[in-house]
């Protein structure tokens, strides 16, 4: 599988990379605020054992991450450690942290 170059190939690519019996039963909403060249805002909604993404804003998102738009690339492809890039501010979360820290294992990646 070849490795996203964009953040809209990561955003359409979410629904299919979905594994959904390692999210379990989770509901959850969490929103994406995506900033600089390729950008966006976007919403991931992970319920009944379906992703879903839409452009946009969520109502009341369980979470938000915001981040530079080439470094959550960078995070997608495995070039930049998601730890290390929380603790030097390059990927900031708000709301449900808990929830963030199981969300990339939901996903099969690469």
């Amino acid at each position: 599988m070849a490795k996203p170059t964009t953040i809209l190939e990561v955003m359409q690519g979410m629904p299919g990379a979905f594994q959904s019996a390692r999210a379990g039963n989770v509901n959850a909403v969490v929103q994406f605020n995506l900033t600089g060249d390729g950008g966006g805002t976007w919403t991931v909604k992970i319920a009944e054992g379906k992703c879903e993404v839409a452009e946009g804003a969520a109502q009341a998102p369980n979470a938000t991450v915001t981040a530079a738009a080439a470094d959550y690339l960078a995070l997608t492809r495995g070039e930049l450690n998601p730890m290390s890039a929380f603790m030097s501010g390059k990927l900031k979360i708000t709301g449900d942290m808990s929830l963030m820290m199981s969300f990339q294992n939901w996903f099969a990646i690469g």
